[in-house]
Formats: C-alpha cells, structure tokens, sequence
C-alpha cells in the first residue's frame, strides 16, 4: 500500500503540470538528434560535463547521456521543494486570439524563450564551475524543445489545452495538451524514418534556421492556424465558444504527425546549432 501511494503521489505531480512538453520520448528524441549532429568537439564537451553528474545531488533523477539531460528538467519536479522555482521556465504563453508579442507572458525572465539566452550564455561560460554549466545544459536542451511543442507558445487561457479533456481517437481520459506531449508524439517519432541521425547540409540549411522569436513564432502559429483548428471543427476558439470536451479523431491524428515530426526534427538540429556555438 506504501508503494501504490508513493506511486500514484508522483503520478499527481507529473499530470498537474502543464509544463511537460513532449513527454521523456519527445524530449530523448530532440537531445539524441542535437548530439547526432554536433561537431566532435561539442560532443566531447558534453560527454566532459556529463560526467559532473553527481554534483548535482539529484540521484532520482541522473544524467548520464544527452537524452536523460533532455528529461531531467521534468524529472526534478518530482522534489517542488527544491525546484518549484523553475515551473514557469517550461512555456511562454502567447494568447492565439491576441497579437504575438515575444516580450509579453515573460514577467522578469520567467518563460522558456528568456530562460534559452540565459542558459546558453551560462553553458558557454568556462569560468563557472562544470555543475552550473551542466544546469544550464540540460535546461537548455530541454527548453529548446518544449518551446517547439505548439502547445506550450500558443493557447487560449486553457492552460495550452491542460484545460481541454480530450480523447485520442476512440481513448478517453484525456486532454488536448496531453495527447500533443504524450501519444501523439510517440506515435509520429515511432511511425516515421528514424528522426535520430546525422543530417545532410542541405536538410540543416532548410530545418536549422531562425532565431528563438522565430521558433516561438511558429509553434504560436501551428497553434493558430492548425492545431486549434483542428481539434474544434475548423474555427478557431476565438470565434465560437471552446467546448470541454473534443475528440482528436484518426483523421487529426494522421495530420498531426508530420507536423509533430518536423517541429522534433526542427528542435534538434537548432539545439546542435547552439551547441556547437556555446561548446564548439
């Protein structure tokens, strides 16, 4: 009984939060493809402060490869005594009725877009000491990841779709931000040709491109113009009242999954871009 209760205590802080973008399989796909396409400096400067890992005294939650870095933002927040202060660092809100505006929903840096500068700043400072640098690692590989999750930029005061219940073709229990983290996402990464390998010059030329506005830009504008669409017959919520409950049916799903795979591809490659600019 001890065991189901500690079990379903961390099942609670997993599902209470509207800040797991991706989920461990998203968010492992976005870090395995950065390190994939790193120069071989990088990747020996990663592999350098990986090894820092047990500086960070969060033994729950290890780091030993680019892909556990990936996750162990979301993994800490199983311990909201030590790092509830990160919470809102894993989304910036951006109204999809409203004008986007990269300043707004970001009170003292305390969004994913300004918390991307700052940790890539910190990565690329040698003089800190290795644990800090290896912080700031994860978090910014986590970050770049979440912020390319549409859901997690673009909502409609529904706390990126938390606020929707939703079910997965003929799966209840739902809600529509979930099935964009979870399911969905695990289905496009498992349906398509390996996403996790070294790109060729002209695929980086056409994916890894833009400025972290830009890529917030875009996942606000899948949210707009695709994504909410799509799950509420057509309209945008802006214009007819957002119903509790959508169904996000096998047609949505077979739509959704180039675009999920495409903002992964889209993530990672970027993340290796700024790597290589903070390690190379």
């Amino acid at each position: 009984m001890r065991k189901l209760l500690t079990f379903l205590a961390a099942l609670s802080v997993v599902f209470s939060s509207p800040a797991m973008a991706w989920g461990a399989m998203g968010h492992r796909t976005v870090g395995a493809v950065a390190m994939a396409n790193v120069k071989p400096s990088t990747r020996a400067a990663i592999q350098d402060l990986l090894r820092h890992q047990r500086e960070l005294d969060t033994p729950k939650c290890r780091m030993g490869t680019i892909e556990d870095a990936a996750t162990w933002p979301d993994c800490i927040k199983g311990e909201q005594w030590r790092w509830a202060y990160a919470n809102s660092w894993h989304y910036h809100d951006q109204p999809i009725c409203g004008t986007f505006d990269l300043k707004a929903h970001c009170r003292d840096g305390l969004c994913a877009t300004a918390q991307i500068d700052r940790d890539a700043k910190l990565l690329a400072d040698r003089k800190l000491a290795p644990v800090l640098r290896l912080e700031a690692l994860s978090f910014l590989v986590h970050f770049v990841g979440d912020i390319h999750q549409p859901l997690h930029i673009g909502e409609n005061e529904d706390m990126g779709g938390n606020a929707v219940k939703a079910d997965y073709g003929i799966a209840p229990g739902r809600n529509l931000h979930s099935i964009w983290d979870g399911v969905l996402a695990e289905r496009a990464i498992t349906s398509a040709p390996s996403l996790v390998r070294r790109y060729s010059a002209d695929e980086k030329a056409r994916l890894a491109t833009g400025t972290v506005e830009d890529w917030e830009r875009e996942s606000w504008e899948i949210s707009r113009d695709f994504l909410y669409p799509l799950a509420f017959g057509g309209k945008l919520p802006c214009d007819v009242k957002e119903p509790q409950k959508v169904v996000w049916s096998n047609e949505a799903i077979e739509q959704a999954i180039p675009v999920i795979d495409e903002r992964i591809e889209r993530a990672g490659l970027r993340l290796a871009k700024m790597l290589d600019a903070a390690l190379g």
